[in-house]
Formats: structure tokens, C-alpha cells, sequence
């Protein structure tokens, strides 16, 4: 496959060969600076995933900062250029293949394995500090110079985390590959270094067992599924500090995982020390460079594993209960802020009494919806609607209805309205019949649509109101009344539980005091509002507002608790 005329066109300086590589991220051509003569690879990054001006202006600004990373194990970015909807990385080419190749040849010793480890968590954690995630670390995306240094190369679904990274593309489709992807990262959640550092503990787990953490033969929807809901299998085979190390990079939990690839990396190179002696890394002829001070010092003490407080089972020992480190004071501002919310010890207590108060004022939204009253009070009226008295009558708003009664007025307005808020309305002008008049009304076809269940009716004659309830024909989920108040509960309730959500998983959710009572507002005042046009009730003020109340004091001791547990 030769280059399009497009690429050639935008990279004249470069004489670009045939395709070297095609994945879900793009294709990859050789080439060959003109003037330098230095071998390159030449990234056209899809279309589709580009085309509107939001990704592509936050894929500029990525660009730029992929281009400043300078290290052995991450393929460096030459160049970047757009132009029209073409988007083109040039990088180093790297023709030693992948550790994906060379692992399925059989060519990966447990001691290199280690060794690919601490070089992979070294690049990450280098791309972790200048603000970049990688989110698609996978053996295939590991490659090889012919010296045998290994690169992550593929940053090219990585997102600036200053940007708030999430997975979830423009079109709903979650990027990723399925068998090493974070549980977080799978629904969509908000992302850390921990996302990668999850990924980077699959490729070890795969690289010392030589199988996945999960079942792989059910296809792709399956595996995400077991990422977020299943713990992984316990890893067979590999000695028990450094399975201790490798569970807890694979931990479902963020609480439980570690946070940051440098963590990860002293800890590997300890348990390796423990298990393979000193030396080990010169041994497994596998370069490995810029280690920083604390995975060096690691590599000559084979010391006990930290790790979390439960026991990890580990395949080929005893399972060794660990503790969590102790925090690294040597942590940049930069990687500290990624951190989730760290928890405190106590609280405990107040969150109980928070979650009983949520509890109380759940209780009373849902007693205040149930004991509604079905009509409200009205002054009696001598009007008819179609013959039947007007306070029992049930109108047909999509035909027209006569309104009779005493007198001669000279006009007649017919508002319907639901604690208040206007509904629609219609004005007739009156003829005599008999000894009163008799004005034919018909709404607007859209009120047929809003309308629904019990409202309250206002006709005006001569400037004097006279109210009364009116049911509709149209049932109630046929109305924005019913299906409106519906779908508003239903975001509310989806949107409240993204946030609490966000909140379980150790990540701040900004303006939780005040979007959590807002949103539980919005709950309480639908809710009700949606069970009185089910129920046929006519809509009462003061329920609304005491609904309306609840919810909001439910969900703000809710999210009180849930900041109190993530603190």
C-alpha cells in the first residue's frame, strides 16, 4: 500500500515508502528525510477520529506536548503536521519489531520480562509527569531497536490530562484495546496514571504467565465487562513477591492500585531483586535507562513488597499480606495533582449519620408523592363542557369542546396550567343559547402534546375567572407532563450517580455541594410531578415543594457522605 497523494503532498521534505503498519489508530508509512537521511515513521492518524474542530484543536495542543518528551523508552515525535483533514506524526522507526513479536517467538525470559517492565513503567511515568496518558499500552505497542532498547510508542489516543481525559470518543465509542483496558477506562469514567499503570500490570501478568488476567474467548464486549465487574484470575507460576507486585497493578480498585508508575517500577525492581539476586537486570540483556532514584535504590533492596492491606494471592508461595507505602515526598506538584483524593482514617461515623438523614429524607419524598391530594379546591361553577358538568368533565384537546354557561359574555379564554405554570391556552368568542352562551374552543395542536393527566382549567368571561379541575383524554406518558417529568428524573438520577460515581472511584467531582442538592431538587420536583400526571392528581404547590426539598436534602447528604469516605 503506497502513500495517498494527500500525505505525499503535506511531507515534501520526507520521501515516503510503502505502509509498515494499520491499526485502529492509523496508519504507518517508512520514510526517509530528504536532507538527513534519517529513517522515519510516518503516522496518518484516521480522519474520523479528528474530524470536528474540538479533537482536532485538543490533538494540536497533544501533539505539541508529544513532540517535547525526551526519553530512551518513548519513541520521540520529529514532526507534526496538519493539513485539510490530514493529521501526520513523524517519529523514529524502530525495526527490532515488538514485544508482542518476540513474546509469541518465545523470546521473553521471566528476568526480561521484569526488564521490559521497568523500562515500560519508566516511559510512562516520564509521559506521566510532562501531563500525557497513554491509555492504549499493549505489547504491540512496545517496540524494539535492533540494539533490543524498548520504546512505548502510540500515544495516539493518549489525552492531555489538563484537557480532563476520558475514553469516550464524540460518536460514543470507547477506544482502547479491550484485553488490557482499565475498569474506569471501560465505562468511560475520569482517567489517571493509574489507568495506564493497569494496563502496564496486564502486559507483565501476560509477559511472566504467558496468559491474559482474563478470559479472552468470549469476544471484546465480554472482556470490558469482566474488567469492570470481575477481580482478575491470581496469577500461576510466578514467585510470590513479584505476583504480589503484579495484583496489585491489576486491582479493580483505584484505592487499592497503584497510583503511579514510578511506585510500580520500585516495588517490580525490589521483588525482582528479592526473587533473581543482584544483578538481575545486567543479566537479562535488556537495556533499560533513566531509572529514576527511587526505582535505582529499589534494584538493590530486595526488601518485603509494600502493597494493600488485604492479602494478594500469588501463584507459587504463600500469600503475603502487604501495606500501603509510605507517600513519596520526591512527588512532583505536577503528578500529585493526577492523584485521587487520598482517604483519612476516620469519618465513619458522620457518615453513617449522613446516610441516615439521606435515608429520612428519601423517605419522606417518596410519602409526600403518595399521599398528594387528586384535586385541589375550587369555588363551584355553573360551566359545562360538552354537557357534563365542568369540574367532572375529561376533554379531548385535540378536538374541539363547547363550553356552555349563564349569561351573555362578549369573550371566553380557556387557560389550562400545573401548579401554576401555564400549560396552554384558547379564547373563543360566545353565542347566545337559550338563556346563557355557548363558546366552541379548540387549543393549538401542540397542547395535546403537553398536556396530560389531571390540570388545572381557568375560563375568563367578562373578567372574572372561574377554575375548576379538567382531565384529559390523552394519557399521561403521550405528554411532556408525563414522559417530560419522566426523562427529566431519569438524567437527574443518571447524571447524580456519574457523580457519586466519580466520588467511589477517588477523583474530585468539582461543585458535588451544590450540583448534588441541585440535581436532587430536580429529582424531587419531576418525580412528583410525573406521579400526579400518572396517577391522574391534580398537581398541589406545596407537595412540589416539599418533594422538591427532600430530594435536594437527600442527595446533599448523600455526596456529604461520599466526600467524607474519599477524603
Amino acid at each position: 500500500m503506497s502513500a495517498p497523494a494527500e500525505v505525499v503532498a503535506a511531507l515534501p521534505q520526507y520521501e515516503i515508502g510503502a505502509a509498515i503498519g494499520q491499526g485502529g489508530m492509523g496508519v504507518v508509512f517508512a520514510g526517509v528525510h530528504r536532507s538527513l537521511r534519517r529513517d522515519v515513521a510516518i503516522k496518518q492518524l484516521p480522519w474520523d477520529v479528528l474530524n470536528h474542530a474540538v479533537s482536532s484543536e485538543l490533538f494540536d495542543r497533544e501533539a505539541r506536548v508529544l513532540a517535547s518528551l525526551d526519553h530512551p523508552h518513548i519513541v520521540p515525535v520529529y514532526d507534526y503536521v496538519r493539513t485539510g483533514r490530514e493529521h501526520l506524526l513523524v517519529m523514529e522507526r524502530l525495526d527490532g519489531g515488538t514485544v508482542h513479536s518476540r513474546f509469541q517467538s518465545g523470546g521473553v525470559s521471566a528476568e526480561q520480562a521484569c526488564a521490559i517492565g521497568l523500562a515500560m513503567l519508566a516511559g510512562l511515568h516520564a509521559a506521566h509527569e510532562a501531563g500525557v496518558l497513554h491509555l492504549d499500552v499493549k505489547p504491540k505497542n512496545l517496540l524494539l531497536t535492533t540494539q533490543g532498547v524498548m520504546k512505548v510508542a502510540d500515544f495516539g489516543i493518549a489525552k492531555v490530562i489538563s484537557e480532563g481525559a476520558t475514553l469516550v470518543t464524540h460518536g460514543g465509542e470507547v477506544l482502547g484495546t479491550p484485553a488490557y483496558i482499565a475498569p474506569e477506562q471501560a465505562m468511560g469514567n475520569a482517567l489517571s496514571p493509574a489507568a495506564d499503570v493497569y494496563s502496564a500490570g496486564t502486559v507483565l501478568y501476560e509477559l511472566l504467565s504467558g496468559k491474559l488476567p482474563f478470559d479472552n474467548t468470549r469476544g471484546a464486549i465480554s472482556m470490558m465487562r469482566q474488567h469492570m465487574f470481575t477481580d482478575p484470575r491470581p496469577i500461576d507460576g510466578v514467585p510470590a513477591p513479584i505476583a504480589v507486585v503484579i495484583m496489585r497493578g491489576l486491582a479493580r480498585e483505584l484505592d487499592a492500585r497503584y497510583r503511579d508508575a514510578e511506585t510500580f517500577a520500585a516495588d517490580l525492581a525490589s521483588a525482582a531483586t528479592a526473587v533473581y539476586g543482584q544483578g538481575w537486570l545486567e543479566r537479562s540483556r535488556v537495556p533499560v535507562r533513566h531509572l529514576t532514584p527511587r526505582v535505582i535504590s529499589a534494584l538493590s533492596t530486595p526488601a518485603a513488597v509494600p502493597g494493600p492491606t488485604a492479602p494478594v494471592p500469588a501463584g507459587d508461595g504463600p500469600t503475603r499480606p502487604v501495606r500501603r507505602p509510605a507517600p513519596d515526598p520526591t512527588l512532583s506538584a505536577t503528578r500529585a495533582a493526577f492523584e485521587p483524593e487520598p482517604r483519612a482514617d476516620g469519618g465513619s461515623g458522620a457518615v453513617l449519620w449522613f446516610r441516615l438523614a439521606a435515608a429520612l429524607a428519601a423517605i419522606a419524598l417518596v410519602v409526600l408523592v403518595l399521599i398528594t391530594p387528586d384535586r385541589l379546591s375550587h369555588e363551584a361553577t355553573a360551566l359545562t363542557i360538552d354537557g357534563a358538568a365542568a369540574s367532572s368533565a375529561t376533554v379531548d384537546l385535540s378536538k374541539t369542546f363547547a363550553v356552555t354557561g349563564p349569561g351573555n359574555p362578549g369573550r371566553l379564554t380557556f387557560d389550562l396550567a400545573a401548579a401554576g405554570i401555564p400549560l396552554g391556552s384558547a379564547s373563543a368568542v360566545p353565542k347566545a343559547d337559550g338563556d346563557g352562551f355557548r363558546a366552541d374552543v379548540r387549543f393549538p395542536g401542540l397542547t395535546r402534546w403537553i398536556v396530560g393527566g389531571a390540570v388545572t382549567a381557568t375560563v375568563t368571561t367578562d373578567g372574572v375567572p372561574q377554575s375548576f379541575t379538567v382531565v384529559t383524554r390523552q394519557h399521561p406518558l403521550a405528554s411532556a407532563l408525563g414522559a417530560g417529568s419522566l426523562i427529566l428524573a431519569l438524567f437527574a438520577l443518571a447524571y447524580l450517580e456519574s457523580g457519586l460515581r466519580t466520588l467511589r472511584n477517588g477523583h474530585r467531582w468539582r461543585g458535588a455541594l451544590v450540583g448534588g442538592p441541585v440535581l436532587g431538587l430536580l429529582f424531587g420536583a419531576t418525580v412528583w410531578l410525573c406521579v400526579s400526571a400518572l396517577r391522574v392528581h391534580e398537581p398541589a404547590v406545596l407537595f412540589g415543594v416539599g418533594c422538591s426539598v427532600a430530594g435536594a436534602v437527600a442527595t446533599g447528604f448523600v455526596v456529604a457522605a461520599a466526600r467524607v469516605r474519599t477524603r
